[in-house]
């Protein structure tokens, strides 16, 4: 039963009982099933409006979703979750919750921090000396060989 066909039952029970309208008890139930009456119909006209909304926020949806796949083509969803793509990143992976992280060079050198989204402590262990150990070092590791 709808919310209009409740209120027009009980329209329909206040005109049952015979109850004289133009008493003080009649005029508040008169008073009652009009204001019910015209929130059912408000009701009903939200809904309606809720509905045509959403179908046209499906379609929305729907259409973007297609463009989407035009412009940027079927991307892979791995690279997708890949920040490393900016700049000198490194791409960690926690042991504990397998979650990957993108660091920079500063946070490799602290040797350690926890994993964002578990707490685990990651540890890095760099090595001492430099990858090629010469003072003219032409690697491309960025470090001072002094």
């Amino acid at each position: 039963m709808t919310v209009t066909e409740k209120v027009a039952y009980l329209r329909g029970l206040v005109e049952g009982f015979d109850i004289d309208l133009a008493s003080k008890e009649g005029k508040i139930l008169k008073a009652i099933t009009d204001v019910l009456d015209e929130l059912a119909f408000s009701v009903v006209d939200m809904e309606d409006g809720y509905a045509e909304l959403s179908e046209q926020v499906d379609e929305i949806d729907e259409d973007l979703n297609t463009l989407e796949e035009e412009y940027y083509g079927e991307l892979d969803d791995e690279d997708d979750d890949c920040c490393c793509d900016e700049g000198d990143l490194y791409e960690v992976e926690c042991p504990a919750c397998g979650d990957t992280i993108c660091i920079d060079e500063d946070m490799l050198l602290e040797g350690e921090m926890e994993c964002p989204n578990c707490g685990e402590k990651l540890e890095f262990e760099l090595p001492d000396d430099c990858c090629c150990g010469d003072d003219g070092c032409d690697c491309g590791c960025d470090h001072d060989h002094e």
